[in-house]
C-alpha cells in the first residue's frame, strides 16, 4: 500500500498579500466561493483525503519515526521498519553517542546533524 499524493491546500488569497502565508486555513467568509466548493477553485481540505490509517504518519521513506533523547533508546528498534529521530535537545556529546550507536544497529537517523 502506498500514500496518496495529496493537493496542495493553500489558504484563500494566500497569492494576495504576504502576511497571510501559505499555511492552511478553512475559508469561513459568508459569500466564500471557495467555502462553497464551486467548481474551478482550489481543493479544500476533507476526509475523503485522508490515508489508510496503517500508513498515517509515516516519514517518507515509509518507516515509523522514534523519537530519542540516550543512547539505551535505540535498543530493540527495528531496522526495516523504524528511522531514529534525534530530539531538538540533545547536545553535541551524546549525539554523537547515539549516531555511532545508530550505525552499529543498522539504524537510519533522520536528523543526524553537521557532522555526518
Amino acid at each position: 500500500m502506498e500514500k496518496r499524493k495529496l493537493p496542495r491546500f493553500l489558504r484563500q488569497e494566500w497569492f494576495r498579500y504576504k502576511r497571510l502565508g501559505e499555511k492552511w486555513r478553512r475559508p469561513k467568509g459568508k459569500d466564500s466561493k471557495r467555502r462553497l466548493g464551486l467548481k474551478g477553485r482550489a481543493a479544500t481540505v476533507k476526509v475523503g483525503y485522508r490515508n489508510p490509517r496503517e500508513l498515517r504518519g509515516l516519514h517518507p521513506s515509509g518507516l515509523r519515526e522514534v523519537l530519542v533523547s540516550r543512547p539505551e533508546e535505540l535498543e530493540g528498534l527495528d531496522p526495516s521498519a523504524q528511522a531514529v529521530r534525534i530530539s531538538s535537545g540533545v547536545g553535541g556529546r551524546k549525539r554523537a553517542q547515539i549516531l555511532s550507536r545508530a550505525r552499529e544497529l543498522g539504524l537510519r537517523v533522520l536528523n543526524p546533524g553537521r557532522s555526518e
